[in-house]
């Protein structure tokens, strides 16, 4: 097999998928350019692609297909940003990611603990020396009811977290486990978006997801409720969320990930004016925390993240199975 890696950053997963290619013997490309009609000449004379969260158009998937690829792996648990249906009409296989769920449950518990201590606003406060205590008063996680939305690896792992703080766990899944039950209840998402007073958000970015939680679902939450999302952007609306801060509904929001976040993550944009106004406005409130989309960035799951993906596309090239493919 001949694999070629799009948008690789040489400082983290080029060392890893050097490693897993010296392991497992194959050759591979790269660039750190994402994937786009004018560089898609690169894959010719390869037969499978690497890519993080860029978007696989109908169009580009079957330039691919014209080039000979004949499978594609996101080193991303989420897959929303490939269009599914074109793939298997051109026979390409899909593949995802697998990584411990570990770093982004820590990372999620962490946003919780920052919006509920107002982080952000005692750190910006402190640059200027402002040491003053007016405004800055925080809430014990323990004194909580967290609603966790999906408990799926890493909402299960948000769980098993959160315990250990004392807090009351409530939880809603279509598929709850067993296992769970002794610490977290299971109610429906009505019930908890009633009864929370931080809700963590953990479901797949599916399109039944999208927008999951509106402005009706706003309306339903105690005043001053926290929202969390370490999950994937699509799940809240963004200007309904912006009309909840703004009326204080939502006492604080702590997002790793926000809609319409395509060509920004994991790119040096600093010297550019966004087209995303939405980022702006959620940035520059005192109680919004806004994170660039790295709730995974750990050692550990960057290299399952390659070592996945390559599992998955040697799989693809021997016509094996793989419990790494998108079905």
């Amino acid at each position: 097999m001949k694999l070629f890696a799009f948008s690789l950053r040489e400082y983290d997963e080029l060392p890893a998928l050097q490693k897993v290619a010296d392991e497992r013997g194959f050759k591979f490309g790269w660039t750190p350019e994402y994937p786009t009609m004018e560089n898609a000449e690169l894959t010719r004379g390869y037969d499978a692609l690497t890519i993080i969260t860029n978007p696989m158009t109908p169009e580009l998937l079957s330039r691919y297909a014209e080039l000979g690829i004949r499978g594609i792996a996101t080193r991303s648990i989420g897959y929303d940003h490939i269009d599914l249906a074109a793939a298997r009409r051109l026979g390409i296989r899909i593949g995802h990611a697998a990584y411990p769920p570990a770093g982004v449950a820590d990372y999620a518990v962490m946003l919780m603990l920052m919006a509920l201590r107002k982080v952000k606003l005692v750190d910006s406060a402190a640059r200027y020396q402002d040491f003053g205590l007016r405004g800055k008063i925080g809430r014990s996680l323990n004194t909580c009811t967290v609603g966790v939305v999906g408990t799926g690896a890493i909402g299960e792992a948000v769980c098993q977290r959160l315990s250990g703080f004392g807090c009351k766990i409530i939880a809603t899944d279509p598929y709850p486990k067993d296992r769970l039950r002794g610490s977290v209840e299971y109610v429906s998402l009505d019930e908890l978006l009633e009864r929370a007073d931080v809700i963590t958000l953990h479901a797949p970015g599916l399109p039944q997801n999208d927008h999951m939680i509106g402005a009706e679902q706003f309306a339903r939450m105690k005043k001053g409720v926290v929202i969390v999302n370490a999950a994937r952007g699509v799940l809240i609306d963004t200007a309904a969320l912006i009309d909840a801060l703004e009326s204080g509904k939502v006492g604080a929001a702590a997002l790793d990930t926000i809609e319409n976040e395509t060509n920004l993550y994991y790119l040096d944009r600093s010297r550019d004016v966004l087209p995303n106004r939405d980022r702006s406005v959620l940035m520059g409130y005192p109680n919004v925390v806004v994170t660039p989309h790295m709730a995974f960035y750990t050692e550990e799951d960057v290299e399952h993240m390659v070592s996945s993906n390559v599992e998955a596309l040697l799989a693809f090239d021997a016509g094996a199975p793989t419990p790494f493919e998108v079905k």
